[in-house]
């Protein structure tokens, strides 16, 4: 059998991206050169195909999202979603200045936690915002409300090799996690007491689709130092609120 030609890579390259945008449901180019081992360039490249050919198309913030022939075969005749980000970045900026303090929106990004917008509370002192990273969604309020809506064979593939961030305050087995994951989705939420970084502590829930499938999750994240458990409660209320006004319009 012959060596496949470049043509054939080329092909297998735009099938992974195919993919990766069927999983993730969001891409942006740094993401596909890190998946796909290629230079950024290439990697633009073959999102730029994918947006002609209608399997992608572009938001205003430069994220690539399925596009109509990929949410065609995916079975899916209803609208394109909505701008996620542009949708909730109105309800973060209000919760924010409501309960003073930041809000953030995330999606889930294989046993981690994308973080895809934020609004940084009123208060001097106060958490920042994290938007554009990754941190383990296991540590982040948010990464936990979604992992609980995850079915356990799958949740048990996400972490073959265990829990990453042995010592720190988060769950440190897979046991753990899936118990802990079990009083979350009774409650609603989730809570992240300075797991994902010392002096932080943070409440968070999902934001479903129209078909009840979380999507995302939003967030509101304070200094521990005056967020003890009883007020991440308190924080969780407004929270589901907004979670739910969200939900509602995609």
């Amino acid at each position: 059998m012959q060596n496949p030609s470049y043509p054939v890579s080329a092909a297998g390259n735009a099938l992974r991206a195919v993919r990766l945008l069927h999983e993730h449901g969001e891409l942006r180019v740094m993401d596909v050169a890190d998946q796909l081992g290629v230079a950024r360039s290439t990697a633009h490249r073959i999102l730029a195909m994918l947006v002609f050919e209608g399997f992608a198309e572009q938001d205003r913030h430069k994220a690539y999202r399925p596009g109509p022939a990929l949410r065609a075969i995916r079975g899916s005749r209803a609208a394109p979603p909505p701008d996620l980000i542009t949708l909730a970045r109105p309800r973060l900026q209000h919760l924010a200045d409501t309960v003073r303090e930041t809000t953030h929106l995330m999606v889930l990004e294989g046993n981690g936690t994308r973080f895809l917008d934020g609004v940084e509370g009123p208060q001097t002192l106060r958490v920042g915002h994290r938007v554009g990273s990754l941190l383990p969604a296991h540590m982040t309020s948010g990464g936990k409300a979604l992992l609980a809506e995850l079915p356990a064979e799958r949740l048990r593939a996400l972490y073959p090799n265990g829990l990453p961030g042995a010592g720190t305050k988060a769950p440190d087995d897979v046991e753990r996690l899936m118990a802990l994951l079990a009083t979350i989705r009774r409650t609603g939420w989730a809570s992240n007491l300075q797991e994902s970084e010392p002096g932080v502590a943070a409440v968070g829930a999902c934001v479903r689709d129209r078909t009840g499938t979380a999507v995302a999750a939003v967030a509101v994240a304070a200094p521990s130092i005056r967020c003890t458990k009883g007020r991440l409660a308190e924080l969780a209320r407004p929270l589901l609120l907004m979670a739910q006004d969200i939900s509602r319009e995609l």
